[in-house]
């Protein structure tokens, strides 16, 4: 037994309230069961009841047993002084008021049916992965979607956070920002946080300016990220470390330490090396970004926007002084729609709601439009029955398996509470 399971129970009456009395024996009648508000404080706020003819206004809070008041600690609250009345699955122990009164008490074990227990101890009994994998392909199609949809923009506004702490420390300069969080996603899991650090480190008022030489941009990022060889006869790291020394000099750049970049584990076309090259040519091809990220919003414009190639030397190199067979190593469809999920979907969310305009239509139709993710969490969801078709899909699954059933919050989700009332 959960106490989120007693709030399921009173906020949507899933009991026999036809004939209620308290533990001393008084009748009591539920006139406004409250607002379930999930916030620190009482359970339920603004609820009205009536005990033997008296009305009764204020909050109401629910445990299992009515000893917890006191494990809680709320007895030195002065939160939970405007109690009417203590809703507990067990009364093990009178609790009082401040000043002595004794706070009524209903125990809800008299009025929950078998069936609704039997339904909840089935919900939340062991299972291999998630608690509802035997039934959530059972769950209607119209309370999935809206679900899903929840789920998503929940996901949105978890995204967005590192924006706004970005924008914070940019004096709002939403294409630093940009520059920052594209940074982070061309690391990809593995180098994203010293990719964030290098580009935090680099006003972004330099990279305009040297936008005009892609060579000047290379040796900024790779200088900013260590990466520069030792001791090499290849020319070109070393030219791009002339030009590193200089351009750091010349706007008196700090010297910043960053966690080694990760080659380990990452196909060629990964390497921290291309992925910072493929970001320079992208700010060299590309000088306002951010407008043009802003304005666009259809899959084909992106792809068409990242479109580029890489310098010359890359293409016959994915390490300095180690030459491969010349490939041009474009963005490919997948690396772009990571980054419209992860970066610039989260920037036009942001920013829409920074100017006061509603974008969600916009991004749901963009989101569509993208093809499935391909991860572990999605193939279980698969093997239970739910296949996604677009992005959409596997965003929300992933805010609800990462969320929700990570954490039991069967009862704070739509598909749990289905599968309750069925």
């Amino acid at each position: 037994m959960k106490e989120d399971f007693l709030h399921y129970v009173w906020q949507y009456k899933k009991f026999d309230f036809s004939n209620l009395t308290t533990v001393s024996g008084e009748s009591l009648t539920i006139v406004k069961s409250g607002q379930y508000l999930q916030k620190a404080g009482p359970d339920f706020f603004n609820a009205q009841i009536t005990i033997d003819s008296q009305k009764w206004a204020g909050n109401i809070e629910i445990h299992i047993k009515s000893s917890d008041w006191y494990v809680h600690h709320h007895e030195k609250d002065e939160n939970y002084d405007s109690i009417i009345l203590h809703v507990v699955w067990e009364n093990d122990a009178p609790i009082f008021r401040k000043d002595n009164s004794e706070i009524p008490v209903l125990e809800l074990k008299h009025y929950v049916s078998a069936a609704t227990l039997s339904n909840y101890q089935a919900l939340v009994s062991p299972k291999s992965w998630i608690y509802c994998e035997k039934d959530i392909a059972h769950v209607d199609g119209f309370t999935f979607q809206n679900w899903q949809e929840r789920l998503y923009f929940e996901r949105l506004e978890r995204k967005s956070i590192p924006i706004q702490q970005l924008l914070e420390t940019t004096e709002n300069n939403w294409e630093a920002v940009l520059f920052c969080m594209l940074a982070k996603n061309f690391g990809l899991n593995t180098n994203g946080e010293t990719f964030l650090k290098m580009a935090k480190s680099i006003p972004f008022s330099i990279i305009r300016k040297e936008s005009f030489e892609v060579q000047n941009l290379e040796a900024l990022l790779f200088g900013q990220a260590d990466l520069f060889p030792l001791d090499v006869e290849d020319t070109y790291p070393n030219d791009l470390k002339s030009r590193f020394d200089y351009i750091s000099h010349k706007y008196q750049l700090e010297k910043i330490f960053v966690e080694p970049a990760q080659f380990f584990k990452h196909r060629p076309d990964n390497f921290p090396t291309i992925r910072l090259a493929q970001l320079a040519m992208l700010y060299h091809h590309q000088r306002n970004l951010f407008s043009l990220i802003i304005t666009t919003n259809k899959l084909d414009e992106f792809y068409k926007l990242f479109g580029i190639s890489i310098s010359d030397y890359w293409q016959t190199h994915y390490q300095f002084d180690k030459e491969s067979p010349k490939k041009k190593k474009q963005f490919s469809k997948s690396f772009v729609d990571l980054l419209i999920i992860n970066t610039i979907i989260p920037i036009q969310f942001s920013y829409a709601k920074s100017q006061g305009k509603e974008a969600s239509e916009t991004i749901l139709a963009l989101l569509k439009e993208i093809a499935p993710e391909k991860n572990v969490i999605i193939q279980k969801f698969k093997n239970f029955g739910i296949n996604s078709k677009s992005a959409f899909e596997t965003q929300s699954l992933l805010q609800l398996k990462n969320e929700y059933c990570n954490f039991a919050k069967c009862l704070q989700c739509a598909i749990g509470i289905q599968l309750l009332k069925q």
